[in-house]
């Protein structure tokens, strides 16, 4: 006991309670496996959404395309990815059956076979989605700003959804609809507001070389991402229902 014990007690002791309070030892317990999880959740996503970038920078140099992504482009997607990963990820709360799972084992790995499976199925579906933009912009004979800026507002729709993919272990989208989070919401509204203003400001989209997008354009990108999160969602659902009967 940190208050009433002795000093000769607390310098032999292994455990110090400072508040005398044996609850301490459960919420502790509680706190490390959420920080645990949340940085489980955070790597999963970086190893996700690194896939998609990659493939976008290199896929039209593949297909003897001009470069999409520039460096103006990619210090962009990483203003988004680190504070996803410090303000959404670190915010997290535990998750609902934390304190009913088993102790881990003490030389149990923090990046699992099964954690970089899923990362990679997250991230090559997301490379799908990129890849089908830009074939659907070569398609319609779209100029190369435009073809750019339809690719690029695709490949940032499907990294919000890789954000609510990885929020959870388990499947979680209308737990996240009805509870956001303010940190989540923050970003969200943050990415929006930045990604309508290189469109909006003659400027900002020059830098980017970014051409004008129609809404149906538009509205195609997110609903493929849409189609993503309730894809990975499903086979989250069928991934926990295989494992609950075996």
């Amino acid at each position: 006991m940190g208050e009433r014990g002795t000093e000769v007690a607390r310098q032999a002791a292994s455990l110090i309670l400072l508040d005398d309070n044996f609850i301490s030892i459960v919420e502790a317990i509680k706190l490390g496996r959420r920080i645990y999880d949340n940085i489980r959740k955070a790597v999963s996503f970086i190893f996700a959404v690194h896939i998609p970038i990659a493939g976008l920078a290199l896929l039209p140099l593949m297909l003897g395309l001009p470069p999409l992504l520039g460096p103006v482009h990619i210090a962009f997607l990483e203003m988004i990815i680190d504070p996803v990963c410090s303000l959404v990820f670190e915010a997290l709360e535990a998750e609902d059956n934390i304190m009913q799972r088993p102790p881990r084992a003490i030389d149990t790995p923090l990046f699992s076979k099964s954690m970089l499976l899923t990362g990679a199925l997250q991230g090559l579906t997301s490379i799908a989605i990129t890849t089908g933009t830009l074939l659907y912009a070569i398609n319609r004979n779209m100029s190369e700003t435009e073809t750019r800026a339809l690719c690029f507002f695709a490949l940032v729709a499907t990294i919000l959804g890789l954000i609510i993919l990885n929020r959870s272990f388990h499947p979680s989208v209308l737990h996240i609809v009805r509870h956001p989070g303010p940190a989540l919401v923050s970003v969200l509204l943050a990415v929006i507001l930045a990604l309508s203003t290189t469109l909006a400001v003659p400027v900002i989209a020059d830098l980017f070389k970014f051409g004008p997008l129609h809404g149906d354009d538009l509205a195609l990108v997110i609903g493929a991402a849409v189609a993503m999160v309730i894809g990975l969602e499903g086979f989250k659902y069928m991934q926990m229902r295989f494992i609950q009967k075996a």
